[in-house]
C-alpha cells in the first residue's frame, strides 16, 4: 500500500472522490459541500488553524486503486484540555480492511507524535464540535446538515485499532408544534417566557458584533468550569455567519438577558443538507447557488438542527431553557414548514442537557460516538467525567 500526503490538486481531488466511492450504493448519505471541507484546511478561512496544523493522507492499494484517507490536526486550544496534549483525527473514510485503517492510524499517529502530542480523539473536526464531530454508531439515516454519516463497519475499525469510547453524543427528535408534547412543560415555559425580569430577543445580522460578544460572555461563564472547555475565538463566530449567512434564520438564535447582561442563548439551522442533496458532485457555482436560493424559497426545507446552547451558572435552575423554547415555538408555528426539529447533539456528560430534551418531548434518535487513542498503550483510560454542577 502507499500512502500520499494531500498537497496538490490530483491528491485534492482524491481526498474528495473517495467518499463516491465508500457511499456509492448508500442513499443516506449525502454529500458535503467541497468548498467547504477545503475552507476548513484553509488557514485564510479557518482561524483555529492560527495556533495549530493539520495533515490529510490519501491510501492506495497495490492496484493503486484508492482505498482510504484521512486527517490529522492539532489547536492549542484543543490539544491542552484533555490531561495531556491531545491531537485530532477527522474526515475519515475507508473500505472495510483493517490493514488500510490501521496504515491510515499510524500514519496519523506518527506525525502527532512529532508535534508532541500524547493521544488522538477522533473522527472529530478541526474547529468547534458544532459540525463533524463523532461516529455515527446507532440509528442510519441522513443526516442533518454538519452531522457525520458513517457505514456500520467503521466502529470495528476504529475500536479494533485500540481506540475506546470517550464519551457518547445522542441526538434526539422533535416537533415542537406538537399538540401532544408535555402539556406542564409548556405551562412553566410560557410562565418564564413572560416574566419582566427576563428579556428574549432573537439574533439580527445588523447587530450581530453585539451577538458575538454576548454569545463568547455566555460561553465562557457556561463552560468554564468543565474538562471539554476550550475559548471560541470571535472570527471562528464571524466566519461561520459569514459562510452559512443565506441559510441562516434570524429568529432561529435567541438570546436572554438579565438586567442588561447576557444570562443565556439558543442556536438552530434550517438543514442545508436537504438542498444539498440536489448537487450530488458536492460542487457549487454561481448557476447552483441561483437554485439553492429558489429551493429555499419554495420551502423545500422542513428540518432544522439545534447546534448549540447554553445558560451561565447563576440561572441554570431559572427555567429559560424552557422560556426560549416557548418563543421559538411560535416562531415555528408561524413557519409553519419547519415541522422537525434535531437537537444535536447533547454529550452523555452531560445529563442536565439530556433532561432538558426530554422534558420538552424530544426523542433520542441517533447515537455518535468519540474516541480517544492514548499513544501510552500502559496509561489508564479514562472517560469523559459527568458535569454534576
Amino acid at each position: 500500500m502507499k500512502v500520499v500526503k494531500v498537497t496538490e490538486k490530483k491528491q485534492i481531488d482524491a481526498f474528495h472522490q473517495l467518499p463516491y466511492k465508500i457511499y456509492k450504493n448508500d442513499t443516506n448519505w449525502i454529500p458535503p459541500l467541497r468548498m467547504m471541507v477545503e475552507s476548513i484546511f484553509d488557514p485564510q478561512k479557518n482561524n483555529a488553524l492560527s495556533t495549530g496544523d493539520a495533515r490529510r493522507w490519501v491510501i492506495y492499494n497495490d492496484n493503486n486503486e484508492l482505498v482510504g484517507r484521512i486527517a490529522a490536526f492539532y489547536t492549542e486550544s484543543y490539544s491542552l484540555q484533555a490531561g495531556q496534549p491531545t491531537g485530532g483525527l477527522g474526515f475519515f473514510e475507508c473500505i472495510d480492511d483493517q490493514k488500510v485503517a490501521g496504515l491510515m492510524f499510524d500514519t496519523a499517529r506518527d506525525w502527532l507524535k512529532k508535534t508532541g502530542m500524547e493521544a488522538m480523539d477522533g473522527p472529530i473536526n478541526l474547529g468547534e464540535n458544532f459540525f463533524n464531530w463523532g461516529l455515527l454508531v446507532e440509528v442510519f439515516m441522513p443526516q442533518t446538515f454538519g452531522m457525520n454519516y458513517h457505514p456500520k463497519y467503521y466502529r470495528n475499525l476504529w475500536e479494533n485499532y485500540g481506540f475506546q469510547v470517550y464519551y457518547k453524543q445522542f441526538s434526539y427528535q422533535l416537533n415542537i408544534t406538537s399538540p401532544d408534547l408535555p402539556e406542564r412543560f409548556w405551562k412553566i415555559a410560557a410562565w418564564v417566557a413572560k416574566k419582566p425580569t427576563f428579556k428574549f430577543e432573537h439574533f439580527t445580522f445588523k447587530d450581530q458584533e453585539k451577538y458575538i460578544a454576548d454569545f463568547l460572555k455566555i460561553h465562557e461563564q457556561a463552560w468554564k468550569k468543565h474538562d471539554n472547555y476550550k475559548p471560541i475565538d470571535p472570527q471562528d463566530l464571524r466566519d461561520m455567519i459569514k459562510q452559512s449567512k443565506t441559510m441562516l434564520e434570524e429568529e432561529f438564535i435567541w438570546y436572554v438577558y438579565h438586567e442588561g447582561e447576557p444570562i443565556g442563548f439558543f442556536m438552530m439551522i434550517p438543514d442545508a443538507n436537504q438542498l444539498f442533496k440536489y448537487f450530488w458532485d458536492g460542487k457549487m457555482n454561481l448557476f447552483r447557488a441561483l437554485k439553492l436560493m429558489y429551493l429555499k424559497k419554495k420551502k423545500v426545507v422542513n428540518r432544522c438542527r439545534v447546534i448549540v446552547m447554553g445558560v451561565v451558572p447563576k440561572f441554570q435552575k431559572s427555567g429559560i431553557e424552557s422560556g426560549i423554547f416557548y418563543h421559538l415555538r411560535q416562531v415555528l408555528l408561524r413557519k409553519d414548514w419547519y415541522d422537525e426539529m434535531e437537537l444535536s447533539w447533547v454529550g452523555d456528560f452531560n445529563p442536565k442537557m439530556i433532561s432538558l430534551f426530554e422534558a420538552v418531548g424530544g426523542k433520542k434518535a441517533i447515537t455518535h460516538v468519540t474516541l480517544r487513542y492514548l499513544f501510552d498503550r500502559e496509561q489508564e483510560f479514562q472517560r469523559l467525567p459527568i458535569i454534576h454542577d
